[in-house]
């Protein structure tokens, strides 16, 4: 069952709209847990995870955690998923470093939902082997390649939208094993190495300057507030945000999307601006389809819907910036980030792993406030 606290947005969506939407995605849902891109489409595990993370946020907590299920049963031994499964079937066996990663934020925003323990019990492993995995690919400055190849061969190239979603992963990692009474002073390392490589060293990532979501991650990721971040939504809002259309998902091509404008809202309400997330929550309306999901995205050179297909991940970016901007605490603690644990500073490097062990007493307060690094 659905609550009945469902935060709306007056003026955009009510509470009724966000509750259509939350059971189209799961109509999309498969027999397995699996939530694939819309109805017979494939399955990547960063899409399934956010889709789970929107019915959670949703009140649909059995087909949640029916997801998580899913997560849990078909991970490999080395902690990883495949980047494309369709209809059970592995159509590319490589493995993504943040999609592997973001199984962390969806079960600490499940457990922030619902306060249930036995299901943090249930999945902490598999996050463990995950998260694992994801660190084996970290270089020595700190950035993560992107991916393992079919062979098992590291593809140590680094982008910035993936390795800032994996700083948020990493952060809902480490709230996981404090919960668990399992401290992991190596994730505290990687995670400042993370944070400092993101926020001061843009060399390290492959250039990827026409993508909005190069703009906006390290934002949405928690790796950047206050001043900081402001500048940088303000250097690229011109460049990539419509009036009365959305955000576009790279800077040269007429193409507003809607996950990218969801995502940008809620990086928005993050740094203190939700007139503006609510005022672009508005604009995309127009990609919102009778059923409750919503068209990817529109040409609007050619006033035509492109590609003609209603993703559940689009639905889900919707369900999650409607959730931050109607007041859902679970929802807004997960992306505020203040509470999360920040990890040990970036001064700390791989030399100083079993100092940062010994260490750890006195940095944890600080750690779990989130407080500056």
């Amino acid at each position: 069952m659905a609550r009945r606290d469902l935060p709306a947005v007056h003026g955009v969506l009510s509470a009724d709209d966000m509750l259509r939407t939350g059971r189209s995605i799961a109509r999309a849902q498969e027999s397995s847990g699996a939530i694939p891109w819309f109805a017979g489409g494939h399955v990547d595990p960063w899409d399934h995870v956010e889709s789970a993370m929107a019915l959670s946020a949703t009140g649909l907590l059995r087909e949640a955690e029916a997801a998580y299920d899913w997560s849990r049963r078909t991970q490999r031994a080395d902690g990883s998923w495949p980047m494309k499964i369709t209809s059970g079937r592995v159509d590319d066996a490589a493995s993504d470093s943040n999609f592997c990663a973001y199984l962390a934020v969806g079960v600490w925003h499940h457990y922030a939902i619902t306060g249930d323990s036995a299901f943090v019990a249930r999945m902490w492993p598999v996050v463990r082997r995950a998260i694992g995995f994801v660190l084996d690919l970290q270089a020595p400055r700190g950035e993560i390649g992107w991916a393992r190849g079919a062979d098992g061969s590291a593809v140590p190239e680094a982008l910035l939208t993936g390795c800032s979603s994996i700083h948020h992963s990493l952060r809902c990692a480490l709230a996981l094993a404090e919960h668990m009474g399992e401290p992991q002073p190596d994730w505290e390392v990687a995670l400042g190495r993370l944070a400092h490589v993101v926020d001061a060293h843009p060399e390290a990532f492959q250039p990827k300057p026409r993508y909005s979501m190069d703009w906006y991650y390290p934002v949405l990721g928690t790796a950047l507030r206050g001043a900081a971040a402001e500048a940088r939504i303000d250097a690229g809002w011109e460049r990539f945000v419509l009036p009365g259309l959305g955000t576009r998902c790279v800077d040269d091509r007429p193409w507003v999307t809607g996950g990218e404008t969801f995502e940008l809202c809620i990086a928005l309400w993050a740094i203190g601006r939700p007139e503006r997330a609510r005022g672009l929550l508005a604009d995309v309306r127009h990609l919102r389809d009778a059923d409750g999901l919503y068209w990817t995205g529109y040409v609007y050179a050619d006033s035509a819907i492109w590609p003609e297909e209603k993703t559940s991940w689009t639905a889900g970016s919707l369900l999650l910036a409607l959730a931050v901007l109607g007041g859902e605490p679970a929802t807004r603690t997960v992306f505020g980030g203040e509470a999360l644990p920040a990890g040990l500073p970036a001064a700390i490097g791989a030399e100083g792993r079993t100092d940062a062990r010994n260490r750890r007493t006195d940095t944890r307060g600080h750690a779990s406030t989130g407080t500056a690094r």
